[in-house]
């Protein structure tokens, strides 16, 4: 055989290796499957876009100033990103179309928003807006707010029950927690005494949520009321919100990851390098493991055996056997890992890294970098949307 053709014959071969190893990785999407990531960049007033199906960049999106959050729809192709505008200014919602990634409205909200997050439906959503101490209800299918509910000092995130039936908000300066009503608009309770208010998590059976006492070391674990829809319920069904600890963890507990089972959550605490791990239905705190320099964010397998945690001081993700209670292994990335999310069929993890200013695509499977893909400047938060188009 001729050299040419041995030539030939080695790149066929590889050719064939490299699309065995994708198909065998990677799903078989239909010819109508679109799933796209959106990266928000604070610098850059911008969101970057990026294909999943073909793993690379898609595109850029002008939207408001300093981009903050991000999430996707459950009902519509649509996706909401918090703009929380120039410092004391007024914040607003962009609305991108996902199905063209054009941004098609944008909802005026009140001063320096830094969350949101939808109701079960997608109907309505609810932004807290730390400059005006307020969180600003949506209707998304109008574009317009329709409520404006009071909070306490600076709130940072509100979350909303699987039922909605609680809307749970960190007040950061406020040191306090507020639930509040979603039919009234009305705060139900309050519960002081958590430094640095900032993450929140609710289970998804709706009975409790927890939230971060971020400047210091504690989660606060409070029991939501559940309303009795008959005389024959548990007393406990028509119980009040009441306080049911403060759960001792590491120092600067910034994020919450939680199972999708609900069973456990975990702690990442900031300054301790370390995670705690609490069982949710008795607010036992398994203890503290050592997990990376600065871990700020977790996030949890859908069969809920992994844990990744983006360590910001590093380069580093690394990963948790939940239960075998142990590290195995970590994945370098870019600089500064701060936000996760997965892809819609969990085989990709897709990490953006602040300080320099990409996502990381990371192989669940094999739990290796694949390639790392360019963003705006100063990226924050990235949220996942997969569709079908008609």
């Amino acid at each position: 055989m001729s050299l040419r053709n041995v030539s030939i014959a080695v790149l066929a071969l590889l050719a064939l290796t490299l699309t065995a190893c994708r198909s065998h990785d990677f799903p078989q999407y239909p010819a109508n499957y679109r799933e796209y990531a959106y990266v928000t960049n604070g610098a850059s007033g911008t969101v970057t876009v990026l294909d999943v199906v073909d793993v690379r960049l898609d595109r850029e999106i002008p939207v408001g100033q300093n981009p903050v959050a991000v999430t996707a729809s459950p009902s519509r192709n649509e996706v909401y990103v918090v703009n929380s505008g120039s410092v004391g200014g007024q914040g607003s919602v962009s609305v991108i179309n996902a199905e063209n990634n054009t941004v098609v409205a944008t909802i005026p909200v009140r001063r320096q928003p830094l969350s949101i997050d939808l109701d079960p439906a997608g109907d309505l959503a609810y932004v807290a807006n730390s400059g005006s101490n307020s969180i600003s209800v949506l209707d998304l299918k109008a574009r317009r707010e329709i409520a404006v509910i009071g909070a306490g000092e600076e709130p940072v995130s509100a979350r909303i029950a699987p039922d909605s039936k609680s809307l749970v908000v960190a007040n950061r300066r406020g040191n306090s927690v507020s639930i509040i009503d979603p039919i009234s608009r009305s705060v139900r309770a309050v519960f002081a005494g958590c430094p640095g208010a900032g993450d929140v998590v609710i289970l998804p059976d709706s009975s409790k949520a927890f939230v971060t006492c971020a400047a210091g070391h504690q989660v606060m674990a409070i029991a939501l009321t559940r309303p009795k829809a008959n005389p024959a319920q548990p007393a406990a069904a028509g119980q009040p919100d009441r306080l049911e600890a403060f759960l001792d963890v590491g120092q600067a507990p910034v994020q919450l990851a939680l199972k999708p089972d609900g069973g456990e959550l975990f702690v990442l605490n900031s300054l301790s390098d370390s995670i705690s791990e609490v069982v949710t239905s008795t607010n036992d705190v398994g203890g503290a493991y050592m997990i990376g320099d600065d871990p700020v964010r977790g996030l949890v397998s859908s069969d809920n055996s992994m844990l990744y945690v983006g360590n910001f001081r590093s380069q580093v993700v690394t990963v948790y056997a939940i239960d075998d209670g142990r590290l195995i292994g970590s994945i370098h990335v870019g600089d500064g890992p701060s936000a996760l999310a997965f892809s819609n069929f969990g085989h990709l993890l897709f990490v953006v890294d602040a300080r320099s200013g990409d996502v990381a695509v990371v192989r669940t499977a094999s739990r290796s970098l694949f390639t790392l893909l360019s963003t705006g400047r100063a990226p924050n938060a990235i949220a996942v949307k997969a569709f079908k188009l008609p």
